[in-house]
This record gives structure tokens, C-alpha cells and sequence, in this order.
């Protein structure tokens, strides 16, 4: 028993003759003939009285209702396996970092599930460490976030830059300088984010290679909460300036000299995934479009 047989069973009830059904699903009237000597067959039981007109059978009545929705279902079925083939729906599961994840992200997926509906989208928001290691265990399809470790079975391609700058209160004394060096640092507290975020090992390399006294600093496990520690007078931070528009009241921006602080940025999954298939292309490429438009490198 198949959906055709079924469809032609269908079309006997609606029209009232085997011959109207054949003309109008275009078959010889022998094949639908022969559907229904095999349908009936194969369900053990008489459907169909056949005589100068056909009528329903108790079987074929309950056969019938049944298989509307039976009919139905299927087609639905059809449908959703066509889209999934060509990437039109599906899930993927995506994690992302700070400031992406609450900056750009939201807008972007928005935009993205307006083009495609019937694509389910999961976000994970974590550090770049953390996205490797789900993305190794294949608990996430992609990642958008900084270039990993080196040594693992990942592939990252990068898309953007994050840009820095230093938001500091504007009674600040390094507030009236126009050019501030790393060394300017070194005299006034820094406020940095948890030891595993790319963003402060790229500084703590920064500041290093300056040389010179430590720094005194205090940890802020929270990148997108760095500001608001600023605005309250607690120190200097290195923000991602997506998060500063507008900056926080009674806070100024300055650019930190010498050294590039600035990350880059891409798409990271698994090696063995790429490249990717069905909706999670869809995904990658919506995103890559969209993303490499703020590059500057």
C-alpha cells in the first residue's frame, strides 16, 4: 500500500466511478483497477461495491476517513523532507561569544528566520574555550566567536574584527590625554575580564611585552558588565566600542597606542563538518555575508 494507491482510492470515492478517476489522475483504468484489487488485498478486507455505481463498504467508509488525514500527513511529511534536503528547514545549534551574542547576534537571526522560517535556531552563549569543547563533543553545529587553540580538530574562518578602545570616567587623569601607550596603563587600575577570555590574554601579552612594574587590576567575570564598573568609577577597561553606543554616562573612549588589542573574529566548527550541509550552510553563509562586512583586515 502506497500514497498513490490510496490518493486513487480517494479519487473513486470523490468522482463515483473508476473510469472518472482514471481521467482524472490521467492512468489507464486498468491501473486503477488493479491499485484497488491490491489495496483490498492487501488490507484483508472489501472497500469498494462494485456494481452500476460504486458505493463504500463499512470497511471502505472507516478506510476512508482514515485515510484523509492519513493522506494528509503525508504530504506534510513530504514537504518538510524536501525543505530539509535543501536546507530550507531544519535545527541548527549555534554558539556565540560577547559581545556578538548581544550585539549583533539577535539582529542577525531575526533577519535570517524572516528569510527562513521553518530553520530552528538553538544559540549557546560562552567563552571561545568552552564553544571548542561543545563543538568537539557535537553538542554545537558552529561557533561565532575568536580563533581557538592551536592542536585541535576545529576549522575557523575569520570574518571580522572586534575593535577595542579604553572607556574611562571623564575625570580620569588619562582622560586628558590623547595618546595613551600601554605604560600609561600601568599606573592606574585596570579593570579585565576572567582569566580564560581571549580578550585579556591578548592584553596580559600586551602589557608584558611592555615591560615594566605590574599592573594593578580587578577581574570582571562579565565582558558586557565591564562598562558599568567604568561608569561607576572603579577603573579602566578595554570594551569592544559595539558595546558603547551609546557609552555610559560621565565615561569617555580613548584608543590604546602601539600594540593591536583588536581580536579577530569568524566562524569556528568542527573540522570534519566543513563544509556545511542543509539548513547549517544556510546558516554559515547568511552569517558570513553578513559578518565580513565589517572586516578590516
Amino acid at each position: 500500500m502506497d500514497l498513490k494507491t490510496i490518493k486513487t482510492f480517494q479519487a473513486i470515492v470523490i468522482s463515483g466511478s473508476f473510469n472518472r478517476a482514471a481521467e482524472a489522475l490521467n492512468y489507464a483504468q486498468s491501473t486503477v483497477t488493479m491499485q484497488m484489487q491490491r489495496l483490498e488485498s492487501d488490507l484483508g478486507c472489501q472497500l469498494l461495491e462494485r456494481g452500476k455505481q460504486i458505493s463504500l463498504t463499512e470497511a471502505g467508509r472507516l478506510f476512508y476517513e482514515e485515510s484523509l488525514h492519513i493522506v494528509k500527513d503525508m504530504e506534510r511529511l513530504q514537504s518538510r523532507l524536501a525543505d530539509l534536503k535543501i536546507g530550507e528547514a531544519g535545527s541548527v545549534r549555534i554558539g556565540v561569544t560577547d559581545p556578538t551574542a548581544s550585539y549583533r547576534l539577535p539582529q542577525l537571526l531575526s533577519s535570517f528566520m524572516t528569510q527562513f522560517p521553518k530553520v530552528r535556531v538553538s544559540v549557546e552563549i560562552a567563552g571561545t574555550a568552552a564553544l571548542s569543547e561543545l563543538l568537539l563533543r557535537g553538542e554545537i553545529d558552529m561557533a561565532v566567536c575568536s580563533a581557538p587553540e592551536l592542536g585541535k580538530e576545529l576549522y575557523f574562518e575569520p570574518l571580522f574584527t572586534e575593535e577595542f578602545v579604553l572607556l574611562m570616567p571623564e575625570e580620569h587623569p588619562l582622560a586628558s590625554k590623547e595618546n595613551i601607550t600601554p605604560e600609561d596603563l600601568r599606573a592606574h587600575r585596570l579593570l579585565i575580564t576572567a582569566v580564560n577570555c581571549p580578550y585579556r590574554k591578548k592584553l596580559e601579552n600586551v602589557l608584558q611585552e611592555s615591560g615594566g612594574a605590574p599592573v594593578d587590576t580587578m577581574e570582571i567575570g562579565s565582558m558586557t558588565a565591564l562598562k558599568y564598573f567604568v561608569e561607576s568609577g572603579l577603573g579602566v577597561a578595554l570594551v569592544p566600542e559595539i558595546m558603547l553606543n551609546p557609552a555610559p554616562a560621565g565615561t569617555v573612549l580613548r584608543k590604546l597606542e602601539g600594540e593591536m588589542i583588536d581580536m579577530t573574529c569568524g566562524i569556528l566548527c568542527k573540522l570534519s563538518d566543513y563544509p556545511f550541509k542543509l539548513a547549517s550552510s544556510r546558516l554559515y553563509h547568511f552569517l558570513k555575508q553578513e559578518l565580513i562586512s565589517t572586516r578590516i583586515f
